[in-house]
């Protein structure tokens, strides 16, 4: 038995961070074949997270809207907020040892932070494309993905097509840049204190004034 802790939707500027742990049979994993969630199609992610659920009862699941995080980074950077959640989950399971996807270029200091905010001693191997190794890491990055995309949909259900989230994402700029114009704030979901939104509003504005 094997328990792994990842997260999705560290970096857009619309949408949760999801951050899910599990803990499960490493043959029954390997088994269905879990991979890192970002090299698997979005329709055999559901059917993976669907077989998970069916047969892992130690899974825990958290989620931090955008508001969430743009309150706590008010105080703290985002890596210790993925600290904090990443201590909750990994309490929450209960679990002796466990594998994560390290958030920190440091992958001993994310662990050593990590432990800080946990009542009890427990092995935690930290290290960077965890998800890629480590079947629980895996199934947990799946978990998590599926979760986070169910999210942005109701999210564009409510506000409309914005792509991905990402900032990167043209689709998902020209969305948040139009609808500034259109209603002089940005859509409810939008982690407001990330540079690329303040860049937007700037653009947005300068383009007004450039209008007149």
């Amino acid at each position: 038995m094997s328990c792994g802790v990842d997260e999705a939707g560290r970096g857009p500027v619309i949408g949760p961070m999801v951050v899910a742990g599990i803990c499960a049979n490493d043959d029954f994993l390997r088994e269905i074949r879990v991979r890192d969630s970002k090299k698997v199609s979005p329709k055999r992610r559901e059917l993976l997270a669907e077989e998970i659920k069916k047969k892992v009862e130690n899974i825990v699941i958290r989620m931090v809207s955008a508001e969430e995080i743009d309150e706590m980074r008010e105080k703290i950077s985002l890596n210790e907020i993925e600290v904090l959640i990443f201590a909750d989950v990994i309490y929450s399971l209960k679990c002796k040892k466990v594998y994560v996807d390290a958030a920190d270029v440091n992958e001993t200091r994310f662990a050593d932070d990590i432990q800080k905010h946990l009542k009890t001693e427990i092995e935690i191997i930290s290290e960077h494309k965890a998800d890629d190794t480590y079947p629980a890491v895996s199934a947990a990055s799946i978990i998590a993905k599926v979760e986070r995309d169910r999210q942005v949909r109701m999210i564009a259900d409510e506000i409309g097509d914005f792509g991905s989230g990402y900032p990167a994402d043209p689709r998902t700029h020209s969305f948040l840049l139009r609808y500034y114009r259109e209603h002089g704030h940005m859509p409810p979901h939008v982690r407001m204190s990330w540079k690329s939104i303040k860049k937007i509003i700037q653009e947005s504005q300068q383009i007004r004034i450039d209008s007149f």
